[in-house]
């Protein structure tokens, strides 16, 4: 279940319902940890197909000589491993829903695997036996622009217009700052029980300081963060110490200084800002990368700084050049 009340998550929950209501392709795109899975199965449990297998996989984890064999499913003997019949990924997910995560990092040959299958909505097991109709709706996912890619030349142009005659796009938490605190309670709350101990609040300052944070890592640093802000929490009430040091990533007690400055108002108002400075940098990197196409030099040169002080920079916020283009 998605989580959150704000404009921009009630927007793609209208989007997700009144798409459900098709069967045809979609394809969602978003940044790493925002829920994309969470999208597709709120698009598969809304639909006609509600009652059917929802049947994730990743695509970036199958070999490429095993392509044709997880998708459509062997006959025995159909190579030296295969003892017995085996049901493809399209076969278990008959009636339901096939989510394809990470469809980008696909491999050519699986490229155009997945192609024919779209265009024909039909699979052969490897090994023999006749042509099977396929059952079932295919949701892609990629934290990649699949524009961009087909642009680079690394992902097919008609894979792409297959895959998504439905588009959506799951916003990053920060364009949804208002669903954070009641994000922060689900997940305290879930915390607690993970890790069997007593339920706990969150301090009013400690909520403020979870709203100023930039979450490159979206929800899922989120739902991390607030795990270890759980477990160090020694009160039943999680504090800004406690947020601070999961925020760091550093134990509470291992912190050799004060982890905030005495006046609590200070200290939200230097957490909000060093957050804000990191998304600037963030999205500023990442719009130069994309301007020089990955040229580390060239973007050195569009911003007149040194080569190496932003080879630092990029890696200080987590930035790999190869995913805009040149190394």
């Amino acid at each position: 279940m998605m989580i959150g009340k704000s404009p921009q998550l009630l927007e793609l929950l209208v989007e997700l319902r009144r798409f459900a209501g098709c069967d045809a392709p979609v394809l969602i795109e978003g940044e790493t940890g925002t829920g994309k899975e969470l999208a597709a199965r709120e698009l598969h449990y809304a639909g006609v197909r509600a009652g059917g297998p929802f049947v994730p996989v990743n695509c970036g984890a199958i070999p490429d000589a095993l392509v044709e064999s997880e998708f459509f499913g062997h006959r025995r003997g159909a190579f030296t491993d295969a003892k017995t019949d085996h049901a493809g990924l399209v076969e278990l997910a008959r009636g339901g829903s096939l989510f394809l995560d990470e469809v980008d990092s696909l491999s050519p040959k699986a490229q155009v695997t997945l192609l024919r299958f779209l265009q024909d909505s039909e699979y052969r097991p490897v090994g023999g036996g006749h042509a099977r109709a396929a059952d079932v709706r295919v949701i892609a996912a990629t934290n990649s622009q699949l524009v961009e890619l087909v642009r680079r030349g690394e992902f097919r142009s008609d894979l792409l217009y297959r895959l998504n005659p439905l588009y959506i796009r799951v916003p990053p938490l920060r364009e949804r700052i208002g669903d954070v605190e009641e994000l922060a309670q689900h997940f305290l709350r879930s915390a607690a029980k993970q890790l069997a101990s007593p339920a706990k609040r969150w301090h009013p300052l400690a909520l403020q300081l979870l709203s100023g944070h930039a979450w490159l890592g979206n929800v899922r640093e989120l739902e991390s963060v607030v795990m270890r802000a759980c477990l160090q929490a020694s009160a039943d009430e999680v504090g800004p110490a406690d947020l601070t040091a999961a925020l760091r990533g550093v134990p509470a007690h291992a912190a050799s200084a004060p982890l905030l400055p005495a006046d609590p108002q200070v200290a939200c108002f230097a957490l909000a800002k060093s957050r804000a400075i990191a998304l600037f940098e963030h999205d500023y990197l990442t719009a130069l990368m994309r301007r020089a196409h990955g040229n580390v030099s060239e973007a050195a040169r569009l911003s007149k700084t040194e080569r190496r002080q932003l080879g630092k920079l990029l890696k200080k916020r987590g930035i790999e050049p190869v995913q805009f283009g040149h190394g």
